[in-house]
């Protein structure tokens, strides 16, 4: 009988979101949507994944999602293929959202990610996004509101 892999292993996903090495000034408008192949943020790798399953986010940045109605809502509880925004706390000095790290919610108490710190896609438990100073607050639950193919779409 073949072995099925770990449901919190990095082997049940395709492929092509393994090993995609993070490369901070690949984000938001700065690369094709999708295009993991010269590696990407979080944000990139996040809206790339969500594609993958029909759902597409337009080419924002973490605040700019943080604010976002037209093609998310906030939401309080995650489900599979929610993104999920992390950071350190409030700053006064910064706009709610900014700087946020973004990963997709999978299930099983686990966020799919890229993250600088680890370097290559990472399944993390929410225990362990608390447990770093940087990730420390989750702040944001947010839910795409329609599945689109095309990145022009404008949701309803």
């Amino acid at each position: 009988m073949p072995d099925t892999p770990d449901p919190s292993s990095l082997l049940v996903l395709p492929e092509r979101f393994r090993a995609v090495p993070y490369v901070g000034a690949r984000h938001p408008g700065a690369v094709a949507a999708g295009d993991l192949a010269g590696g990407a943020n979080c944000q990139v790798y996040a809206y790339a994944y969500l594609a993958h399953h029909g759902l597409h986010v337009p080419p924002l940045r973490s605040s700019e999602l943080y604010a976002d109605t037209a093609a998310t809502l906030r939401v309080t509880s995650p489900r599979p293929l929610d993104l999920v925004l992390f950071d350190a706390g409030p700053r006064p000095d910064r706009p709610d959202g900014f700087g946020a790290h973004v990963g997709v919610h999978i299930g099983l108490d686990r966020v799919l990610h890229l993250s600088r710190e680890v370097g290559v896609p990472a399944l993390w438990t929410y225990a362990e996004f608390a447990a770093h100073p940087a990730y420390a607050r989750l702040f944001a639950i947010k839910r795409c509101r329609n599945p689109r193919a095309e990145q022009n779409d404008v949701p309803a």
